[in-house]
């Protein structure tokens, strides 16, 4: 597809289904009731939706928590920060401060000077253009803009030029089919683990309705489905381990996160709370 023709694609349905992105909202959950749609669809097809409504800071690593690699690095300590922490394939390049993103490098990028022993070089001889973005984009235009210029990480910018942080392709399709997991991202435990000291080991990714179900655990939001999403949107940002909340008459503490998203959480009773997540 062209650049624009995802929201030519989107405007044809609306004047098929409606006038607005809410009455085409309505006939797919009607879909969805009458056995047309599954699930999964009805779910990308929302989220879909959603794009127009969500900005690229909602989703973006923050500057604070952006991995990047200084203009006078070497091949060998770039590669180090790619393969020993959270980094992306593709990471910054930055001059003084995080302020001055001068590229990107890509993780391939860096095969040929190791490969030839090279591992003290400048990283600044395979430094390509950095993509700059700003903060009040929509993830709809975001994903425009990045397939309109082939590619796959933004630096995003906030009104003065300065970082606000970085959203890469990946994010945004991730909001469109869930969590994308790859070879060498860690094993996830179980949606819920029950754990023998009458707590629970919560992965993220559960939903609310499903912790009301079967616990009673009764927590409402219009905005988000999942319980690693309501305490980010309590929070006003992605918790740190360790941090803690409390809900319902019990304590839920960030056991583990990322730059991106809580990824499981432990609930005890408030009474109970300085107890280990060992089972």
């Amino acid at each position: 597809m062209d650049e624009g023709s995802d929201g030519r694609f989107r405007n044809v349905f609306k004047k098929i289904f409606g006038k607005n992105g809410q009455d085409l909202e309505e006939h797919i959950l009607e879909a969805k009731d009458e056995g047309e749609i599954e699930t999964a669809e009805v779910n990308m097809l929302l989220n879909v939706l959603d794009l127009d409504e969500k900005l690229v800071t909602e989703i973006m690593v923050p500057r604070t928590d952006m991995e990047c690699a200084d203009i006078d690095s070497t091949f060998r300590e770039v590669a180090e920060i790619i393969t020993q922490g959270e980094a992306h394939s593709r990471i910054p390049v930055i001059g003084e401060n995080k302020d001055e993103v001068v590229g990107v490098v890509h993780a391939k990028d860096l095969l040929a000077p190791l490969l030839s022993g090279d591992l003290d070089g400048p990283v600044r001889d395979c430094l390509r253009p950095a993509f700059f973005i700003v903060e009040t984009a929509s993830l709809s235009e975001a994903l425009s803009q990045f397939k309109a210029n082939s590619v796959h990480i933004a630096i995003v910018q906030d009104e003065y030029g300065g970082t606000s942080g970085m959203v890469t392709l990946d994010d945004i399709l991730e909001e469109i089919v869930g969590e994308i997991q790859d070879e060498y991202d860690a094993d996830r435990p179980d949606e819920i683990l029950e754990l023998d000291n009458g707590g629970l080991m919560l992965s993220g990714r559960v939903t609310l309705d499903e912790l009301d179900e079967k616990y009673g655990i009764h927590l409402d939001s219009e905005q988000v489905d999942s319980i690693g999403g309501y305490i980010t949107a309590l929070a006003g940002r992605i918790p740190h381990s360790g941090e803690f909340f409390t809900l319902e008459g019990r304590t839920f503490t960030v056991h583990e996160a990322d730059d991106k998203q809580i990824r499981t959480i432990l609930v005890t009773p408030t009474s109970v709370a300085d107890i280990s997540g060992e089972s």
